[in-house]
């Protein structure tokens, strides 16, 4: 058996009591996340996880490379989602991934000792070198895929409060009600323009009102696209009232030569809806 051979599997061999001795000497005072937890579930499936890594660490000492992060892939995927770990600061998380690289130090002094014989300075070099690399190649990529998954998670949020802050209010059986609120950028102008035209036409909206007075900064690209909205609401056969357009929008539709000839507009939304009724 070659010399690499036994070193996988004497650090194979003391996997179970690296990940008992790791989470004696975890940091349980951790404001928050995982660490901290008492729930003896989540403890047995964190040292679980903690045990999982190490299985797939030690096959750099007899794999290539690019298999064992393959076998990692699915490691890091499964924990970046776990909840658990998601809601503990990435901080607390980079921390124990170098302190479980200091265990596998700790151990694999302990082979060399216990194989003074056979053993070079260049070997053992070079075994401390292969855990640096997959430990750090590992930080990287969980750190990677973790952000990647909280911006995808903030996108969905994202699009789900946009959705909310846009609703057409019904004011009878065919007129209704669309206040926007807030900053407008170039996502809620798309989901505004996509969630108004359907709820226009699921609700038989033939008349909408739509109040600026709440909006705060609109640039000449979403200028463009809520224009295009009434646009696109005339062709449904929807008609518009404006209400609460500020100078600078005004201004800045102007500019981009918008057309205003079929679009009723008022100062304010009180004084629009007196004239309709």
């Amino acid at each position: 058996m070659s010399e690499t051979r036994k070193l996988h599997d004497f650090l194979l061999s003391k996997a179970e009591q690296m990940t008992e001795e790791w989470y004696d000497k975890l940091d349980k005072s951790d404001p928050s996340g995982v660490y901290s937890s008492t729930d003896p579930l989540e403890i047995e499936k964190l040292k679980g996880q903690n045990f999982a890594f190490h299985e797939n660490a030690f096959r750099i000492l007899i794999e290539e490379e690019s298999e064992v992060m393959n076998r990692m892939e699915s490691w890091i995927l499964e924990t970046t989602s776990d909840p658990q770990l998601v809601s503990t600061p990435i901080e607390f998380i980079i921390r124990e991934f170098m302190r479980t690289r200091n265990v596998y130090f700790d151990f694999i002094k302990e082979f060399v000792d216990e194989n003074k014989e056979s053993m070079t300075i260049e070997s053992t070099l070079h075994y401390y070198e292969l855990i640096i690399k997959i430990t750090d190649q590992a930080i990287v990529w969980y750190t990677h895929e973790r952000n990647r998954h909280l911006r995808e998670k903030l996108r969905i949020q994202k699009d789900v409060i946009n959705e909310l802050s846009a609703p057409v209010i019904a004011l009878s059986d065919q007129t209704a009600l669309l206040p926007i609120i807030g900053e407008l950028d170039a996502d809620r102008a798309r989901i505004l323009l996509e969630n108004t035209l359907e709820q226009c036409v699921a609700k038989g909206i033939s008349s909408l009102y739509i109040d600026l007075s709440g909006v705060g900064l609109m640039d000449t690209m979403v200028a463009q696209q809520l224009f295009g909205l009434i646009q696109s609401l005339e062709l449904i056969g929807v008609g518009t009232t404006l209400s609460g357009i500020r100078p600078e929008i005004a201004l800045t539709a102007i500019q981009l030569g918008i057309s205003f000839d079929n679009v009723r507009i008022t100062s304010r939304l009180s004084q629009a809806i007196q004239q309709a009724y």
